[in-house]
């Protein structure tokens, strides 16, 4: 049962004619860890959120009532913590603040411009269609990238398999005999796995182990955040994405009357990138320093061109929160066409790989039996 205390669980009890055994309260921690809050789910949440604070229901009542439909144990618990604060008088942002578990930095910072504006209703529903396509782009990548990776790991473990026990069965028929380069280079590589297999599991499992450590510090994120940016086709969708958030949050923020500055600072967060969210910090600077947005963004070179202009445009004609939206629904719909580019290029050249890999194998396996025929012959 939900109740304020011990005391009401029995009173209500007895009401019903029920005499309880024992009554304990339950652990909020043991709550709280119960299941993973997704996307959609808070998507789903703040969608409902939006629409009962357009009907006139209170943000108290709003939250028991969501929190009761909820079907994730833990979001649920923690709707209901955060109704708790809410009632003794904390606002919204901030008991969702006291959660970063379940609410990142970037909501809290937008329902609390929401709070302060008036506008809470807007920023929620804006979250809502924000988390659902950042969601359904997510689902979509790891949708398209199923087949590619089921036919690197068949692959892979195909010649691996052959290098180990097929090689070595040809080995005895080719002693006392010039071998070519190809199957030199089989026979040296089965050699390697068959004699020192567990050496190079364990270097596999040091090397994996050696580059999370080296992700998780901030040197090493720092780099990578540089390097994957800048990657030919994957660095392209991905700073799309990032421009897209960025353009899409901070459009909003100032539809809604925020100031241009608070804007800028909670969109930084939601490129998901520190490199981008570096040359939106200059661009910040700039801008309080009363300086057009473009020219910095155009100086870090991760913006395109015809963006950069459209803001430029923008600004003169003092149309910057209108304009950024639509340059956000321009540039998602070129990362959904980017994203089925890509996965159509991947398939074929993991094909072109496997199939290299395999012929190799196989040119240095019948080679020496060729030969051998020819001088028989």
């Amino acid at each position: 049962m939900q109740a304020d205390s011990e005391v009401a669980v029995v009173r209500t009890l007895d009401d019903r004619k029920l005499y309880p055994v024992e009554v304990r309260e339950q652990s909020e921690t043991g709550v709280a860890r119960g299941g993973r809050v997704r996307g959609r789910h808070l998507a789903l949440v703040y969608g409902q959120l939006a629409d009962l604070l357009r009907a006139g229901v209170p943000l108290l009542r709003s939250l028991e009532t969501i929190g009761r439909a909820t079907t994730n144990r833990r979001l649920a618990a923690t709707l209901r913590e955060v109704q708790e604060d809410v009632s003794g008088g904390k606002p919204l942002a901030d008991a969702m603040a006291a959660r970063p578990g379940v609410f990142s930095g970037l909501h809290v910072a937008m329902v609390r411009a929401g709070e302060r504006a008036g506008f809470l209703e807007d920023v929620l529903a804006n979250l809502s269609t924000f988390l659902e396509r950042q969601d359904e782009l997510r689902s979509k990548v790891r949708g398209a990238m199923i087949y590619p990776v089921v036919l690197t790991t068949l692959g892979t473990l195909g010649m691996l398999g052959m290098l180990v026990i097929l090689v070595p069965r040809f080995k005895p028929f080719f002693l006392n005999m010039p071998l070519p380069v190809p199957t030199q280079v089989l026979f040296a590589a089965s050699d390697l796995l068959v004699a020192h297999k567990l050496l190079l599991l364990g270097m596999a499992i040091l090397l994996v182990l050696a580059v999370r450590t080296l992700l998780q510090s901030r040197w090493g994120r720092k780099y990578w955040e540089r390097w994957r940016i800048r990657m030919p086709i994957v660095g392209r969708v991905i700073r799309t994405v990032g421009i897209t958030r960025f353009c899409r949050i901070l459009g909003t923020m100032l539809a809604n009357g925020v100031p241009i500055l608070q804007s800028l600072a909670i969109s930084r967060d939601a490129a998901g990138s520190t490199v981008l969210a570096g040359h939106i910090d200059v661009a910040t600077e700039n801008v309080r320093a009363g300086e057009p947005l473009a020219a910095p963004l155009r100086a870090s070179g991760l913006f395109p061109p015809e963006i950069i202009e459209m803001i430029a445009v923008a600004e003169e004609s003092n149309q910057l929160e209108r304009v950024l939206v639509q340059i956000a629904d321009t540039v998602e719909r070129r990362v959904n066409r980017q994203v089925d580019a890509a996965v159509r290029l991947i398939e074929p050249l993991i094909l072109v790989i496997i199939a290299a890999g395999i012929g190799f194998m196989a040119v240095g396996l019948m080679y020496p039996i060729f030969t051998m025929s020819q001088t028989l012959k």
